[in-house]
């Protein structure tokens, strides 16, 4: 489950995810996802680091629960996925992702979601939206932020690519603000929410919004056609077959391979 706890006199609040195997992603660790943000906006703390646990920050959608999903199943399931990435996409106080290990796909996004991310400099860990090597698109909750995110350069190799980054690339393209060896991550992330709770609370809720307020309305203009079109890639034939190899792989193969990750049920 999702956790929360408030630090250092209430002022910056952590949301720790631990929702089984790798952080994968299912409807129920998008609810405690969802359930985290709502706490932290209800507290007295002024910024979050969102982080996971062990080597892993999220390793993405939980394959094996999903491939056999119907058309409509799979709306159902995307549009949640959408609906907890803009909930924390539009939060109106800072959160700070302290990524402490790998962050595939829907890992990636959950990070993208967040105002500042710094990433562990460990030499297997990886970052990076690789959709496109399961044969599958970006709907537009992540094609959105992302144009904002990261520098129009790196568009292509971060989304077109489908390229997975070590902590200096994705520091080098934009995809992180810092890289933090293992042991300083949790407090370089700290001090950042520390900075940013320490600023007026109305100012940065206002520019927050400002800022922000132009995507989350082109998401909404988007999401429903590009939705349409992220299912025709979803059940297009070449990715049924690249997202079945990746089903009977998983557990198997390494991280920096699509699939490489078992999920457990969420505990």
């Amino acid at each position: 489950m999702a956790a929360m706890r408030s630090e250092g006199e209430a002022e910056v609040a952590t949301i720790r995810l631990e929702g089984g195997k790798a952080n994968a992603m299912t409807s129920d660790l998008l609810d405690t996802i969802e359930r985290a943000i709502d706490e932290f906006e209800r507290s007295p703390a002024r910024a979050a680091v969102l982080t996971g646990y062990d080597r892993f920050f999220s390793a993405g959608l939980a394959l094996p629960k999903l491939v056999g999903l119907d058309r409509p199943a799979m709306h159902v399931f995307i549009e949640r996925f959408g609906r907890t990435m803009m909930r924390v996409f539009a939060c109106e106080k800072p959160v700070i992702a302290a990524i402490n290990g790998h962050a595939i796909a829907g890992g990636c996004v959950l990070a993208l979601m967040c105002d500042w991310r710094v990433f562990v400099d460990e030499p297997g860990a990886r970052i990076g939206l690789n959709e496109v090597q399961l044969g599958i698109g970006l709907p537009a909750i992540v094609v959105e932020p992302l144009r904002c995110s990261v520098p129009a350069t790196s568009l292509v190799p971060i989304a077109l690519e489908g390229r997975l980054f070590s902590p200096v690339e994705a520091l080098a393209i934009g995809l992180v603000h810092a890289v933090s060896p293992a042991a300083e991550l949790a407090d370089r992330a700290h001090a950042k929410a520390a900075e940013l709770a320490a600023l007026p609370p109305l100012a940065v809720t206002q520019i927050k919004r400002a800022l922000r307020g132009p995507i989350i309305d082109a998401v909404a203009r988007t999401q429903a056609v590009e939705t349409e079109r992220w299912l025709d890639s979803w059940f297009a034939p070449d990715a049924r077959a690249r997202l079945e190899a990746a089903v009977s792989s998983w557990g198997q193969a390494p991280l920096d391979q699509p699939g490489g990750v078992q999920p457990r049920e969420i505990r």
